[in-house]
């Protein structure tokens, strides 16, 4: 097999799936963006998912699309790998934003398991072989059968795995037993896409996270990546402990692009949270269980008016 693994550091070990910032009246701001990618990096990112599910991709224009990836490649570029999410469930358009990206120079693509269709795996394996053949990137499958109503089967990804530029997974199935056999039997390299589970996914042989709580806690995400490629243990089930509120805070109460930009926004890190429907910011409610979870870990804000933050 191919040595696979030299595609590491170019796609990195902590990843952030980045929000998108919006300004006041819902246009993308690309001043905040680039912003917030520069902080991320300087936090311990290596890696950036731009216009992911965490992105509000499927709410983006083409052009919006672009200009993200535009904006954090001109803000990060050469100090962390770029990963455009330039995945949908048409082939054609996936193979068109993905030239598009790669003309803008970022480091590889995240592609997601076409969502709506319910392809055969046959579907799922040509959609993703043809995107991948569009361009000389490396491609990261994005396996989320939550959000796509079809997982990839083991067998769809190791016959992918023969595909030059197919390098990588987004798992965000948390099928540990599947997962092995691919492992064993493909030089993939597996990311978690649950954040909670990072460090279970690592254990297993994952190289790292593609995560949203990372907007908020980057620097101990890191030091937990790094605990476990130094082998300790301890250390890192420790951290994992520490992070659990913070996860449950990002990930449970309200959807994740939500949640982030509300506790960014809190952090002093971006200046609103606004998103674009169908998603809408928490209610006052809402609100007081993220602010609740948050405490436990030590992470508390002043919230005027219970607000949802504007």
């Amino acid at each position: 097999m191919s040595d696979l693994r030299a595609h590491v550091p170019a796609l990195g070990t902590l990843l952030t799936a980045m929000v998108t910032p919006f300004t006041e009246d819902g246009k993308v701001d690309y001043d905040q963006a680039a912003a917030l990618a520069e902080k991320l990096v300087q936090d311990g990112c290596d890696g950036l998912v731009v216009t992911g599910t965490t992105g509000e991709t499927s709410t983006l224009t083409d052009d919006e699309n672009l200009g993200m990836f535009r904006a954090v490649k001109e803000a990060v570029g050469g100090k962390a790998a770029i990963i455009a999410g330039t995945g949908t469930n048409d082939t054609a358009h996936s193979v068109h934003l993905s030239q598009r990206a790669a003309e803008l120079g970022v480091d590889g693509l995240l592609i997601v398991t076409p969502y709506y269709n319910k392809p055969s795996q046959a579907g799922v394996r040509a959609h993703f072989e043809t995107i991948a053949s569009a361009t000389d990137l490396p491609v990261m499958l994005y396996d989320i059968p939550g959000r796509s109503s079809i997982a990839i089967a083991p067998e769809t990804m190791i016959g992918l795995a023969k595909h030059q530029n197919i390098v990588a997974v987004k798992d965000a199935k948390a099928d540990f037993a599947a997962a092995t056999r691919v492992m064993a039997e493909t030089d993939l390299l597996f990311y978690s896409g649950d954040d909670g589970l990072t460090l279970q996914w690592m254990a297993l042989g994952a190289v790292g996270l593609v995560g949203v709580t990372t907007h908020v806690a980057t620097r101990r995400f890191r030091e937990l990546i790094d605990a476990v490629n130094a082998s300790d243990l301890a250390k890192a089930r420790a951290i994992n402990f520490e992070l659990e509120p913070v996860i449950r805070a990002t990930m449970t109460r309200v959807q994740g692009a939500v949640a982030a930009k509300q506790i960014l926004k809190w952090q002093g890190v971006l200046p609103n949270s606004v998103v674009r429907l169908p998603l809408v910011e928490p209610d006052a409610a809402e609100i007081e269980i993220i602010r609740g979870d948050l405490a436990e870990a030590g992470m508390d804000f002043e919230v005027q008016d219970g607000s949802a933050g504007k």
